[in-house]
C-alpha cells in the first residue's frame, strides 16, 4: 500500500515538473495569461522621490475554480486580497476585494482582447468612494497598465494610472 501512494505522488509530481498544464475553470482561462505571475508597478505622478509601488502576485486557487489576486502597497502600507471566480447565475466573472484598510468591494471583469474591464461597487467606508472602474492592458511588451476611476455617485472624483512588469522577485508583504 505505501509503495501504491508513493508511486502515485511521484507519478503525480512528474506531470508537474513536466509542464503539464495547470487546470483552471474554462471561464477563467481568459485570464491565464495573468495567472502565476507576481507584478510590480509604479503609479504614474506623485513625488518623483517617494514614489508609490503596488505589489501583486496571481494566483491558481481552489483548484482551479478561482484566481487569487493579493496585493501591497510600499511593503504594506496599504493591502488587500482578491478572489475571482465564474458566477454561473450572473454568466459572468465575478469578484470579491477585501482591503487592510477595513472596506471591501464587488465586482465584475469583462475580458475584451487584450484588457479585462472591471467595475466595482465599494462598502464600507472608503472616503466615501462608491464604484471603481478601471481596465487592466496586457501590452504587446509584457508590461500591464492598469488605469482607474473613483466615483462618488455618478462624480468621478479622482483616478490612477500604474504600469506593472513582471517582476519574479518581488514580494506581497502586510504589516
Amino acid at each position: 500500500m505505501k509503495f501504491v501512494f508513493l508511486f502515485t505522488l511521484f507519478l503525480f509530481s512528474s506531470s508537474l515538473v513536466a509542464g503539464e498544464p495547470v487546470t483552471l475553470d474554462e471561464k477563467l482561462e481568459p485570464l491565464r495569461p495573468f495567472v502565476g505571475k507576481t507584478w510590480r508597478g509604479e503609479f504614474k505622478g506623485g513625488d518623483a522621490e517617494k514614489k508609490t509601488i503596488d505589489v501583486s502576485r496571481w494566483e491558481r486557487a481552489l483548484n482551479g475554480k478561482a484566481i487569487k489576486i493579493v496585493h501591497s502597497i510600499n511593503d504594506g502600507m496599504y493591502g488587500g486580497e482578491t478572489i475571482v471566480r465564474w458566477d454561473p447565475e450572473k454568466k459572468q466573472i465575478t469578484y470579491f476585494y477585501f482591503s487592510t484598510a477595513g472596506f471591501y468591494t464587488t465586482g465584475t471583469m469583462t475580458r475584451i482582447e487584450k484588457k479585462i474591464v472591471c467595475n466595482e461597487m465599494v462598502s464600507g467606508g472608503a472616503a466615501g468612494t462608491t464604484e471603481v472602474r478601471s481596465t487592466y492592458e496586457l501590452r504587446d511588451d509584457g508590461t500591464l497598465l492598469n488605469k482607474a476611476e473613483y466615483l462618488k455617485g455618478q462624480e468621478v472624483t479622482g483616478s490612477r494610472e500604474v504600469l506593472y512588469k513582471e517582476a519574479p522577485g518581488a514580494e506581497v508583504r502586510f504589516r
